[in-house]
């Protein structure tokens, strides 16, 4: 699948950097294609989806010659339940993640980059990737595929969302885990401003499910640093509420109630087997998932 420039998101020399590194499931994958993952089932689907381009690795069997003789091109028979791992890209899109102080780009922004290169990889090694945009409701969903059609939706979607205004990331999460039935790879990007406990007991909802779950915790370098000197209004980006603070006044205790916030977190997601990832805007977001991979696959 060669990468398309012209959408925004999709940047090809960040591609590049993680061409050569693959994200693979931990556990047994509901899946048929053998080779990356593990999978409980034998044979092949027989529900036919739609046709893609041949690869080089494709199984020369699901060749359709019907379609090389009318378009002189390999095509493959893509069935429903093709793929190795079903995906699930959930991308917070409330109006916190809108947040940018010096960084060049937003919360959300640095969010869909991340969920293009995500989902990049993914159809590239064959598996499904969905999205879903959310904020206090879901805004945009999108169920797993494989193909690179779909993939060049999601891309045109990306470009389309919008922030949106109050957080509800708990009591989506837990409608989300209602809603997947098959186990999949659930990849939860968002800054997680939400009440802490809850939070947790939704990602814990996943896991109850069988899901393997990956958090990335997305935050702007000031919201870590707090490099205010002197007085600032501060206004919430999804309730309009503003509030003038003296930053000499409040930077303890700030920065001490940040670093509780961000090791709960870290806790809760290492008792229960979730990977998690801190990061902010003004780390690129290729090099830091190129250091993510080769960790994760070297466990």
């Amino acid at each position: 699948m060669s990468p398309q420039s012209a959408y925004r998101y999709v940047e090809p020399s960040a591609l590049a950097r993680v061409k050569n590194l693959q994200l693979v499931a931990r556990g047994v994958v509901e899946g048929f294609i053998s080779g990356l993952h593990a999978s409980p089932y034998k044979g092949f689907s027989v529900e036919f989806a739609e046709h893609r381009e041949y690869v080089p690795g494709d199984d020369p069997r699901h060749l359709d010659y019907r379609m090389f003789a009318r378009s002189e091109r390999l095509y493959v028979k893509q069935y429903e339940e093709e793929t190795n791992m079903r995906v699930q890209i959930l991308l917070d899109v409330s109006g916190s993640m809108n947040y940018r102080y010096e960084a060049k780009i937003t919360k959300l922004e640095y969010g869909c980059y991340l969920t293009a290169i995500l989902a990049y990889m993914m159809t590239r090694q064959q598996d499904s990737v969905g999205l879903t945009a959310f904020d206090d409701t879901i805004r945009l969903d999108m169920p797993a595929r494989s193909s690179p059609r779909h993939f060049n939706e999601m891309m045109r979607q990306l470009e389309n969302l919008q922030p949106g205004k109050t957080t509800g990331l708990a009591q989506v999460l837990h409608k989300l885990a209602n809603r997947f039935k098959k186990r999949c790879l659930i990849i939860l990007i968002s800054d997680l401003y939400d009440d802490v406990d809850k939070v947790i007991r939704a990602l814990h909802h996943f896991r109850h499910r069988k899901h393997e779950v990956i958090v990335f915790h997305v935050f702007d370098k000031a919201e870590l640093d707090f490099p205010f000197d002197d007085l600032v209004v501060f206004q919430d980006l999804e309730t309009d509420e503003k509030i003038q603070v003296d930053p000499l006044y409040v930077r303890e205790e700030y920065q001490k109630l940040l670093s509780e916030f961000v090791a709960e977190y870290r806790r809760a997601c290492l008792e229960s087997s979730i990977d998690y990832v801190m990061t902010d805007t003004s780390v690129p977001y290729d090099f830091m998932l190129s250091r993510y991979l080769t960790k994760r696959n070297q466990l």
